[in-house]
């Protein structure tokens, strides 16, 4: 509902239909936490997850929706994210999970504002945004989180843009970020944060 509130007083506003956020977000966290816990998974290792899930749902649907991921909710990822990967490191048997993550962060981030540099109309400054956090995410399950990522982010917006192009809309560009969420939250799911 915060997300949704908060979309909706960006300029121009990002509007949603009531209950799509809450109703999505509680939908994906359910699933989120019960693939989490048939593998066993700590509530500390479940936090890095369910916090990607729960950003995952607004800035798909305002991808989707308007091609826009707004600052109001890529800023804030990267604090609760952060925070997130704070708690899995102080109760985990990992350490060096901040690090992983901080760099990662860096690296994956990075990638993406130079290829947005290179190719300008390839991606927006909100895909880039987003890329550092979920390059966190992905740190946090491990090095090779990011290549796997890298190609399930490819492959959906791949779909997307054939999904565009059957229903006629060229030229309104393809939105990157929904590709970006999926491979995080598949890889940091399908690892387990272990």
């Amino acid at each position: 509902m915060l997300a949704r509130r908060a979309l909706a007083h960006v300029r121009p506003p990002v509007w949603l239909s009531r209950g799509s956020c809450e109703l999505g977000t509680a939908a994906l966290c359910a699933l989120v936490a019960t693939a989490l816990a048939s593998r066993d998974a700590s509530i500390p290792d479940m936090t890095v997850p369910l916090v990607t899930a729960t950003l995952a749902v607004p800035l798909t649907l305002s991808d989707l929706r308007c091609r826009r991921l707004p600052d109001v909710l890529t800023l804030p990822a990267y604090v609760l994210l952060a925070v997130a990967v704070v708690v899995v490191a102080c109760t985990g048997a990992d350490g060096a999970i901040a690090i992983r993550a901080t760099v990662s962060a860096l690296l994956f981030g990075g990638l993406h504002a130079g290829l947005r540099l290179l190719a300008p109309g390839a991606m927006g400054a909100g895909d880039v945004k987003l890329a550092g956090s979920v390059g966190g995410v992905l740190g946090a399950s491990g090095w090779a989180a990011l290549p796997v990522a890298a190609v399930i982010a490819a492959a959906v917006t791949l779909l997307l843009a054939v999904v565009e192009t059957c229903r006629g809309r060229r030229g309104h560009g393809v939105p990157y970020g929904p590709g970006l969420l999926a491979g995080a939250l598949l890889v940091t799911v399908l690892s387990g944060m272990e």
